[in-house]
């Protein structure tokens, strides 16, 4: 059995990029909205650390633009940097507005004036990390779907998984759908169709992504005629928990902002061997770091070491963190934490222009599914959500 749907807009993926491009689209369009299981079943909910954005007079956008260059290793496209940096502001009252709650400064007397807090990561010169805690993604996720839910026009099909796109004379014109709950794939036409399915991690037996991180959108564009690029470029981040129960939790890289720092089990700490930015250099080095020392000693795992803050300022800033090690009997207060890196994020993906438009009339990909020219060989910390909410705001106004 065959069911025949059709929309304006068929969205594939149900994370930042896909939910913020639904928000984004004119309420008259119909749109199908698909994810692979549930709404919260992609990479966004289990972001911890947050999203870069330039929002003090203490930054610039020129230092943010440069700070992702350099995390490159030169092989980002400057105009699609710029591009994505110069409406981080914009996307933050944006996020707000859907309800949002990001943490706020508590040094501050002026309750009502009060700035956002900002944490530090690796590669960035300043801090400019906008987070939730430690539950960033999370906080986001929960925001968005909240909105979502009050949109009429959205039809929300769960438990969907794309099997192919139909491509016409160069345009595509809709995707057959397998439902994976009753086993019927449905046809679905679109007038335009978004792939927003996140990256390709899963293709690792030791990755911080969820199990739906596969691949699928970049493999359908692929298949449709579109150009993918930068594959080559799969970025581990350096610190997952090193644990028989944990194998895809990662630790955020802002636990090394607040100043914690790697070790090797004799106590030595190794990172200032590496990089002069130590423990804050740029995702890559520290995970080839890592991975170096590990080699040389015949080493299952390094040390992180946040035991300079107290237990009260953990659980503030870090609370989601402080919690899953306590369940495996580690009091990070007091020990240090086992960790290794573990593959993170496809920096490359389908080629797009500004508007997350692809060689194939119609189609359009965003967010990890994508190759923007944003990440080059390197994604710097934090600016994979900003991505998705740039560029999906831009095809909103191109499809629009």
């Amino acid at each position: 059995m065959v069911r025949d749907t059709h929309f304006d807009v068929l969205i594939v993926g149900s994370g930042a990029a896909g939910l913020s491009l639904a928000l984004q689209l004119p309420e008259t369009l119909s749109i199908g909205l698909l994810s692979k299981s549930d709404l919260n079943s992609g990479s966004t909910s289990w972001a911890q650390g947050g999203m870069a954005a330039v929002l003090h007079e203490r930054d610039t956008i020129e230092s943010h633009v440069a700070d992702t260059l350099q995390a490159g290793a030169g092989l980002c496209h400057e105009d699609a940097v710029t591009f994505t940096v110069e409406q981080s502001r914009s996307v933050v009252d944006w996020l707000v507005a859907q309800g949002v709650d990001f943490d706020l400064r508590n040094d501050q007397p002026d309750a009502e004036f009060r700035e956002f807090h900002l944490t530090m990561e690796g590669g960035h010169s300043i801090r400019r990390i906008l987070h939730a805690a430690d539950q960033t993604g999370s906080a986001i996720s929960k925001a968005l779907n909240a909105r979502i839910n009050e949109r009429p026009s959205v039809e929300i099909l769960t438990d969907r998984c794309v099997v192919d796109l139909i491509v016409t004379n160069g345009e595509t014109t809709g995707a057959y759908v397998l439902n994976t709950s009753t086993g019927v794939v449905e046809t679905m036409g679109a007038r335009a169709i978004a792939l927003a399915t996140g990256g390709a991690s899963k293709a690792y037996l030791y990755t911080s992504n969820p199990d739906g991180a596969t691949g699928d959108g970049i493999a359908l564009a692929w298949r449709a005629g579109c150009r993918v690029a930068n594959l080559e470029f799969n970025q581990f981040h350096p610190t997952c928990l090193y644990h028989p129960k944990a194998r895809t939790f990662l630790l955020t890289e802002a636990l090394r902002g607040e100043g914690a720092t790697l070790h090797l089990p004799s106590g030595e700490r190794f990172m200032p061997r590496f990089d002069h930015r130590a423990e804050l250099a740029p995702r890559d080095v520290v995970a080839r770091a890592i991975d170096h020392e590990m080699k040389r000693l015949g080493l299952e795992c390094v040390y992180l070491d946040i035991t300079h803050k107290s237990s009260g300022q953990i659980q503030e800033h870090f609370p989601t963190v402080k919690a899953r090690c306590a369940e495996l009997g580690l009091d990070i207060a007091q020990e240090r934490i086992p960790v290794v890196p573990a593959a993170h994020y496809t920096c490359g993906g389908v080629v797009v222009d500004q508007y997350g438009a692809t060689d194939v009339q119609g189609l359009y990909v965003i967010g990890e599914t994508a190759c923007t020219g944003l990440h080059g060989a390197n994604r710097m910390a934090s600016n994979s959500l900003l991505e998705c909410f740039v560029y999906a705001s831009s095809a909103a106004k191109h499809m629009s």
